[in-house]
């Protein structure tokens, strides 16, 4: 049983997923609080008002039966904001994630003479039509 689950966890790279989980919620954090913390009190100082999150256009006002008073409203604000957070994180995990994951070079290529088909350059032989090839 155990080395069928060994098996299963490395088949299926699952302890890679979990600690790509686990890493990525870290960066979450770091990044929510870079955009909370550090970015948006910056970007609040060029938007008059200040408290700009808490706009709002007050639909109605009622007065509860126990005196508390309910207002209906379109809290525009918290929603701009939230658009707002979301395309700082977004490029935030755009620019970390292209730092620390770089593309593989393209290996070189040549098409088979007889069959077209795309092979490695260094092939003596095509993997298609198993074709002779000649030397690079």
């Amino acid at each position: 049983m155990i080395k069928g689950f060994k098996e299963f966890l490395l088949k299926y790279a699952v302890v890679g997923l979990a600690i790509a989980v686990i890493i990525g919620g870290a960066i979450g954090k770091v990044v929510s609080s870079m955009v909370a913390d550090i970015l948006m009190p910056i970007i609040s100082l060029a938007i008059p008002g200040g408290e700009w999150r808490n706009a709002r256009l007050v639909l109605s006002t009622t007065t509860a039966p126990d005196g508390k008073t309910v207002v209906n409203a379109i809290n525009y604000g918290t929603f701009l904001g939230n658009v707002i957070d979301f395309i700082i994180i977004a490029l935030f995990v755009y620019l970390i994630t292209k730092a620390f994951l770089k593309e593989a070079p393209v290996a070189p290529t040549k098409a088979c003479p007889k069959c077209t088909e795309t092979i490695p350059a260094g092939a003596t032989r095509c993997k298609y039509c198993t074709s002779e090839l000649a030397a690079a």
